[in-house]
């Protein structure tokens, strides 16, 4: 490596350099709130470093990572949503006793390893940043030893992630003995002594290793136990930060010829298909807020993999147009059950929201503007997102994958509507105190909620970015 390739790395370096400064920081003095500066300033510190590396994009560093405007676009969601985690896990952690300090330092390594992922274009960079990242979600998702559910809900994440790493090496290896090589870019080109017998049940496993990373149908059926069981804030960063990135490395490993294959576009047909008809299905009847913000999330990654499926370049837009909205909803979502939790226990229970307006009416109007958004509905970014993956998929076609989108997603209104009935209804007696939130969750709730209403009314200049930056898709 050289200075210019230092220089095209520098965002991934100051994320390394975080996680060192984290650690010795808790080596010299246990502190709470100098932890949680620290992780803050070094994530800031980083995003603003992709200003200084995309001048240099796209640039290979190494035969591993491809630092493009793809890569530079999604690093910067990725950076900015793990930034309000941080955020938004001080006053929630402050709340408990024991040892608080150490979950900084994972998310930070989390990071390191979603910053990894999408900049990969080898599979070996691949499988060490999905290593990075799944070990430290291990810590994250299991922090409250002393909860139950939190230990269930790791050891769940632990069987997962071991499961989708099994997958993937399979896979990677007999692409590997198809090939002889472990580039994305031979998926795109195969030699022509390459083995279709080999090639096609690789990439079939490797799918299938991600397909449990982003929880989709079938490998979904511990997503909502996982998601109740960890931290709110822990849970923000599993939902979006987490997948976000395993998204932007599937389209681009799509990218490299994946979708060449009439078999594998039908698996990810049925896969979508499922996943949309189950999430919404299975969230009707739950009384859990976070199972249903689950139960959505498989939903979600459905709508996405319409797009996927669409193979064009408006798709690509509407994938990173959509993860935008998701992880802006979903932040804001887990943010607001962040404030709303108490030391005993996150408040997930639905009863728990009842008359939250007439207690702390502006949480319950983000709430009610969040859940339009997941919904679909318009002057949000859910719903110009919903638009953009319709306007893909109409633009190939797909009209029975737009129809299924488009039937579960007035499924889904019942739901999210649900929720938002409760938050409007008579409040129970004993609860019409007010209560006082941190300046730190409000600051970034307000920021998510103008960002949730800016981009749904105007959504022309993200709209522009991204097509600037998905044309450096490779």
């Amino acid at each position: 490596m050289n200075a210019t390739d230092t220089r095209a790395l520098l965002p991934l370096i100051l994320l390394g350099a975080t996680a060192i400064v984290v650690m010795l920081g808790i080596a010299v003095k246990r502190s709470h709130a100098l932890t949680a500066t620290l992780t803050i300033i070094g994530l800031a510190a980083s995003f603003v470093s992709i200003f200084a590396a995309a001048p240099l994009a796209p640039r290979p560093v190494t035969s591993l990572l491809f630092v493009d405007t793809y890569a530079l676009f999604y690093l910067g969601l990725i950076i900015a949503s793990a930034a309000a985690v941080a955020v938004l896990s001080y006053p929630y952690f402050a709340k408990h006793d024991g040892q608080r300090e150490e979950l900084y330092l994972l998310l930070v390594l989390a990071t390191v390893g979603c910053g990894v992922l999408v900049t990969s274009v080898h599979f070996v960079s691949f499988l060490l940043g999905l290593e990075i990242l799944s070990i430290s979600l291990y810590g994250m998702v299991a922090y409250f030893t002393v909860r139950d559910q939190a230990l269930e809900a790791g050891i769940k994440y632990l069987i997962l992630a071991s499961a989708s790493a099994a997958f993937l090496l399979f896979g990677m290896a007999l692409i590997y003995a198809a090939t002889g090589t472990m580039a994305f870019s031979s998926l795109l080109h195969p030699s022509a002594g390459s083995s279709l017998a080999l090639l096609l049940p690789g990439i079939a496993l490797t799918v299938t290793g991600i397909g449990f990373k982003l929880g989709v149908v079938p490998f979904h059926l511990w997503t909502p136990d996982v998601y109740q069981g960890a931290p709110a804030p822990v849970a923000a960063f599993v939902a979006t930060t987490s997948k976000t990135a395993v998204v932007a490395l599937l389209l681009r490993y799509l990218g490299a010829g994946a979708q060449q294959s009439p078999a594998v576009f039908l698996v990810f047909a049925a896969v979508a298909i499922a996943s949309m008809i189950a999430g919404n299905l299975l969230a009707l009847r739950q009384n859990n807020v976070k199972r249903v913000l689950a139960y959505s999330s498989i939903a979600h990654f459905g709508y996405i993999l319409v797009a996927f499926l669409a193979r064009s370049a408006m798709a690509a837009g509407a994938v990173a147009f959509y993860l935008a909205a998701y992880t802006v909803t979903l932040l804001a979502a887990f943010g607001i059950v962040s404030v709303l939790s108490s030391a005993e226990a996150d408040a997930d229970d639905l009863e728990s929201y009842r008359g939250l307006f007439w207690r702390r009416p502006v949480l319950a109007t983000v709430f009610t503007a969040v859940l339009l958004s997941l919904a679909g509905i318009p002057a949000t970014m859910g719903f110009i997102g919903k638009f953009y993956i319709l306007a893909s998929g109409a633009n190939v076609s797909a009209w029975p994958l737009m129809i299924v989108l488009v039937l579960t997603s007035v499924i889904g209104l019942f739901y999210y509507l649900r929720i938002v009935v409760t938050l409007f209804s008579a409040a129970p007696d004993g609860r019409s105190s007010m209560q006082r939130m941190e300046w730190s969750s409000a600051i970034v709730l307000g920021g998510l909620a103008v960002l949730l209403i800016w981009f749904g009314l105007y959504p022309t200049p993200l709209l522009n970015l991204i097509r600037a930056t998905i044309g450096g898709l490779n």
